[in-house]
């Protein structure tokens, strides 16, 4: 009787363990409770660096949380929201266009100008909020799209990364990325799912939240040319094509709609990259944009700055070379080609079209399937020490990017 009682109650008791609570604890709750987490360190992170903040342009000494998430292009999403986009182009004392919010895309702005007219609340906890219900989606879309090709373990500290990455104090701060991050995380699943038709309306949100129908189309196109090759093996029926082909077209653009937007409202063809141009004039005075030129001339300004040029344009081009050869290393493999064809696409992308400076670490945020690849190793010591690296960086880009010493020529 004694032994048939424990064989009863032995399942019970096995089932009261920590383990197999966590093995029955749910996907999202395992990935909200790493969310929660995260955002607790971070908080406290920019907490600590606000109450050392002296007066800035932005705000006064010691600025509180909602105030100290308002730096920086914070300030452009804000007058996107309250006032729109100017008609007629702001313009230099010498007549170049300078710095206004066309530089600025609407989905975000127009969304918390849409929460506040619900609310009746002001710019600051609505932005705020926004950011953080789209931080926490992202790290839920993250880890179902990691999920289609990586073990459910290795997915959810996928999300760790993610949470903690050095850059992700800019998901709970009036920016645009965490709403970003959510989109291309959507996108990218049902792209990996082929889901083509369903992906129309989320490639329009993603496009017009940051910069990325043009790099998207580019990573479509190569979707499909594999999808050609390999239809011997993987069918790849006509009315497939025909779709995957419109949803290219549609991809390329959206990539150009708010270029063109511009155009329309203000009269002049280039004032979407008239306006991104300002941005860059301080290091390199008024340019026009040709394709593939900002890194080299970033190179030779940084060159000249440090005294060095021909070693900054020795470390681009090996910096290309290394970020080309690792999307052939076993573990990025792993993840399949179509993270590998997005994750190249924006690479080019962001060669193709930006200038090197501090706000380009905020640019490879969109690059976060990659976080898959550093997520593989399982040693215990590997995953703690990475994590600690990230937190580490938190302070690091905090310090050097978002707070605001004196003159400050590093923008997050």
């Amino acid at each position: 009787m004694a032994r048939a009682a424990s064989i009863l109650t032995a399942p019970i008791l096995t089932a009261r363990t920590p383990r197999v609570k966590y093995t029955l604890t749910p996907w999202w709750a395992k990935v909200v409770v790493v969310w929660a987490v995260s955002r607790v360190i971070t908080t406290g992170l920019l907490l600590f660096f606000a109450s050392r903040q002296e007066r800035s342009p932005f705000s006064g000494a010691h600025p509180s949380y909602l105030a100290f998430a308002q730096y920086w292009d914070s300030t452009w999403y804000h007058i996107v929201a309250v006032s729109g986009y100017p008609a007629t182009l702001p313009l230099t004392a010498d007549g170049h266009v300078a710095e206004n919010a066309w530089a600025f895309m609407p989905a975000y702005p127009m969304l918390v100008r849409f929460f506040m007219l619900v609310t009746t609340l002001p710019w600051e906890p609505v932005s705020v909020a926004v950011s953080l219900a789209f931080s926490v989606l992202s790290a839920l879309m993250i880890y179902r799209l990691f999920l289609l090709r990586l073990p459910s373990e290795t997915a959810l500290f996928a999300v760790v990364l993610w949470c903690v990455a050095p850059l992700s104090p800019i998901l709970q701060v009036s920016y645009a990325e965490s709403m970003h991050a959510f989109f291309l995380a959507l996108a990218l699943y049902l792209l990996l799912e082929r889901r083509y038709a369903v992906l129309f309306p989320v490639v329009a949100i993603l496009s017009v939240t940051r910069p990325s129908g043009l790099a998207f189309a580019l990573a479509l196109v190569v979707h499909l040319g594999h999808r050609w090759f390999t239809r011997a093996r993987d069918p790849f029926p006509t009315a497939e094509r025909m779709l995957g082909a419109g949803l290219t077209a549609f991809s390329l653009v959206m990539g150009l709609v708010w270029p063109l937007t511009a155009w329309a409202v203000t009269g002049s063809a280039s004032a979407y990259t008239d306006t991104e141009l300002a941005w860059r004039s301080p290091y390199i005075g008024y340019l026009d944009l040709q394709p593939f030129t900002p890194w080299l001339q970033g190179a030779r300004f940084w060159g000249d700055q440090w005294h060095f040029g021909g070693v900054v344009l020795a470390l681009l081009a090996l910096l290309v070379v290394a970020f080309a050869a690792s999307l052939f290393t076993p573990a990025v493999r792993r993840l399949g080609p179509d993270l590998r064809f997005w994750s190249a696409s924006y690479a080019v992308y962001l060669l193709a079209v930006f200038f090197p400076q501090s706000s380009t670490f905020r640019l490879l945020v969109p690059l976060f399937p990659l976080l898959g690849a550093v997520a593989q190793p399982r040693s215990l010591v590997y995953r703690i020490s990475i994590v600690a690296a990230c937190i580490v960086g938190q302070c690091l880009w905090l310090a050097v990017c978002w707070w605001v010493d004196g003159y400050d020529w590093t923008p997050p």
